[in-house]
């Protein structure tokens, strides 16, 4: 496999800026890509180790993108997450007056998270969208738009200049990326861990959902992302993607798991990896969830087989 990490480029991403983060990015090859499609076909096509992608904003939520891609096409598996705090700079070519401004641009995501400023600074400004925040700042550079948003780490890569920085609509906005790889083998357990799934329905019925989550919460096991997304079958017709805390050699999280593939349709496992907001032993596991108490109730069943209660 390539020494190489694919991300969603261009060069200046906050992609880019998160990815740079990771240790291991000193003896790997950083490949930018058009798209979050792009870059993980890349890994699929044993062009690249891993890629690395937007997933998640705490403004909006899931990465549809991301998600959709995760939940088709061959499996892949999350490794690591890397949380970034986001705020935006708008860029503009030299010599550019807020006045000027008739078009800007910018990755979709952004744009709920500078929303209110543009409601506020530039109500008349037209909006369209860019494949990420960096590709905006070059169709800036080219002439096509007046201005875009991006992170105002990007102006001088592509000779433009920020005429306003620190653009958020909500404080401590924040963007979550993840690398991604071919399956193998999770990581070890850190005692601060997250398992990324994705569940479809035998059927759709009453109380579907809450037999879904059913399994997580009589295991005590706390849950940090539910999203639906469509599957394509139909209008009505959806899957689930979540993130629950702990991994899945914890007992809990394995117990549920199992309890899933036997109601679910599908389960993909999506991977077992470090929390990037939390140290070990972050959040204390509930009463009768540890793994102890998971074994010592499997003894006592066996005992109970045995005669021996």
């Amino acid at each position: 496999m390539p020494a190489s990490y694919a991300y969603l480029g261009p060069e200046g991403t906050f992609t880019e800026v998160a990815l740079r983060t990771l240790p291991e990015t000193a003896t790997r090859e950083l490949v930018p890509y058009v798209s979050v499609q792009s870059a993980l076909d890349a890994v699929r096509a044993g062009e690249a180790e891993a890629a690395f992608v937007p997933i998640e904003n705490s403004v909006e939520g899931g990465i549809t993108t991301t998600l959709d891609e995760l939940v088709a096409g061959s499996p892949l598996m999350i490794y690591r997450e890397v949380l970034l705090s986001i705020t935006f700079a708008l860029l503009v070519r030299p010599g550019t007056k807020m006045s000027d401004i008739k078009t800007v641009t910018a990755h979709p995501a952004a744009q709920p998270q500078v929303r209110n400023w543009m409601k506020a600074h530039l109500p008349d400004v037209h909006w369209e969208s860019a494949a990420s925040n960096a590709d905006g700042a070059r169709l800036v550079q080219e002439g096509r738009y007046d201005a875009a948003f991006a992170g105002e780490f990007a102006a001088a890569r592509y000779g433009l200049v920020p005429l306003e920085t620190g653009i958020h609509d909500a404080e401590n906005a924040q963007t979550r990326f993840v690398l991604v790889g071919r399956p193998a083998r999770p990581a070890a357990p850190t005692g601060a861990d997250k398992t990324s799934v994705v569940l479809w329905q035998r059927d759709d019925h009453p109380g579907g959902l809450r037999d879904l989550l059913g399994e997580f919460a009589t295991r005590g096991i706390n849950l940090m992302l539910l999203q639906s997304r469509p599957t394509g079958a139909g209008i009505g017709n959806y899957c689930f993607c979540i993130d629950a805390e702990g991994h899945i050699s914890d007992r809990r999280v394995a117990e549920a798991l199992m309890g899933l593939k036997r109601i679910c349709l599908q389960v993909r496992f999506l991977g077992s990896y470090p929390r990037a907001d939390a140290g070990p032993g972050s959040r204390p596991t509930l009463p009768g969830t540890s793994d102890e108490e998971f074994v010592a109730a499997a003894d006592w069943v066996a005992r109970c087989q045995d005669g021996r209660f």
